[in-house]
């Protein structure tokens, strides 16, 4: 038999987990046993990446519920990244497909945080914008201002308070961490630095840079702030461009 012929043959008893239809070479141990070791470290390894990728999940779980969970997602969605950093990528959406895997349904969102923390950590490194860059602009100018986002910001539409959750089991790995409450709210998530951020928004916020994020100009936000009818919209919106860049969650400006 080929060479090319027995690899692949091997891969795909290692991938789907059953017998090789190919020799492997003489040795005093049994075929058997031979594939059974890369099958199974295959799988721990893979099971191994989950966990790095989602500490505060496997925390909750357990260690026999988490390797249970994973080895359910390993069937249906293998490894197909050439890095292992972003094997796990599709795990809510395995979530959504076999809810009763979670023993509560605010786990969902606490993956969807993770990911995202760890998609931030990851990401692209970009200089934040100054506000002092803004001093340049005439004042006629700004109604026609947007903004550019830094590239690890991201914002989740989130129906329960996983963060406290988050932050306990963070802290302190043998911690009980608090029940999740329902709660409607919007997370910002970025980077600055080589540090990741997270923090809820209020009402006013979440309206608002949403827009900002998308490159809504300085009008279209205001005409938004309108709405709330608290306080002057301009100044309102100048002052939550000041918070956002002084954040770092925006890194260059365009005047169209």
């Amino acid at each position: 038999m080929k060479l090319a012929t027995t690899e692949r043959a091997l891969v795909a008893a290692i991938l789907e987990n059953t017998a090789c239809a190919a020799p492997l070479r003489s040795t005093a141990q049994p075929q058997s046993t031979l594939l059974h070791i890369y099958q199974n470290g295959y799988r721990t390894r893979l099971i191994g990446a989950l966990r790095d990728n989602y500490p505060v999940l496997a925390r909750v779980l357990g260690d026999e519920t988490f390797d249970a969970l994973a080895r359910s997602y390993i069937r249906e969605y293998p490894s197909r990244s050439p890095s292992i950093r972003w094997f796990g990528h599709a795990l809510d959406e395995f979530l959504a497909e076999h809810p009763k895997r979670l023993p509560h349904p605010a786990l969902r969102e606490l993956v969807r945080m993770e990911w995202a923390l760890r998609g931030a950590f990851d990401g692209p490194d970009a200089s934040p914008l100054e506000f002092e860059d803004l001093l340049s602009v005439p004042p006629e100018r700004w109604p026609n201002l947007s903004f550019d986002p830094h590239a690890t910001v991201s914002l989740l539409e989130l129906e329960w308070a996983i963060e406290p959750l988050w932050r306990a089991l963070t802290d302190d790995e043998e911690a009980d961490g608090p029940v999740p409450l329902p709660l409607r709210h919007t997370l910002l998530i970025w980077r600055a630095g080589l540090k990741t951020h997270w923090r809820s928004l209020d009402a006013d916020e979440a309206c608002l840079l949403p827009r900002c994020l998308e490159g809504k100009p300085f009008s279209s936000l205001c005409e938004a702030a309108v709405v709330s009818g608290q306080g002057d919209p301009a100044l309102r919106v100048a002052g939550l461009l000041r918070i956002w860049i002084d954040a770092g969650l925006l890194t260059a400006y365009r005047v169209s």
